[in-house]
């Protein structure tokens, strides 16, 4: 490469972004499916809890209140679980830019490959249009010194 050509250090920048945006999606779809797991779990303690039907009154209001407390951690965990969706959501979109960044850069890569290999086949071009318009009088010199 004869001309200075510097994209090589961005583009390995590049690639690295885009490789921690892709460790950032994964540890964010880790963290949702956490969620999503204890919202189920707290789901399934919900559902199999019941209140008595007769007893004493103080033993009611504790299964009553008991009931109230997880449906509340169930909705706190919903909560999560839609928060852990959404920033999924604004990851990917993170990688997708990242991922773009990167192609924009390697396209720059092969376009200014493709013009050094260009200029390499025209200084070509020029030494043997060179020797093909000198060839006679090379021969003439040739024919003179022998």
């Amino acid at each position: 490469m004869s001309r200075l050509f510097r994209l090589g250090a961005v583009l390995r920048a590049r690639q690295a972004q885009e490789d921690a945006a892709k460790g950032e999606v994964v540890r964010v779809r880790r963290a949702a499916r956490h969620a999503a797991s204890l919202a189920s779990q707290r789901e399934t303690t919900l559902n199999e809890t019941d209140v008595p039907a007769v007893g004493v009154a103080r033993a009611v209001v504790a299964a009553l209140a008991a009931r109230q407390t997880l449906a509340a951690e169930l909705s706190m965990a919903r909560q999560l679980v839609a928060e852990a969706e959404q920033e999924t959501a604004e990851r990917i979109n993170d990688l997708a830019e990242k991922a773009k960044n990167r192609r924009a850069v390697e396209k720059l890569v092969e376009r200014h490959a493709v013009e050094e290999q260009r200029l390499a086949r025209a200084a070509d071009q020029r030494v043997l249009d060179e020797l093909a318009a000198t060839g006679p009088q090379r021969a003439a010199m040739q024919e003179t010194v022998s």
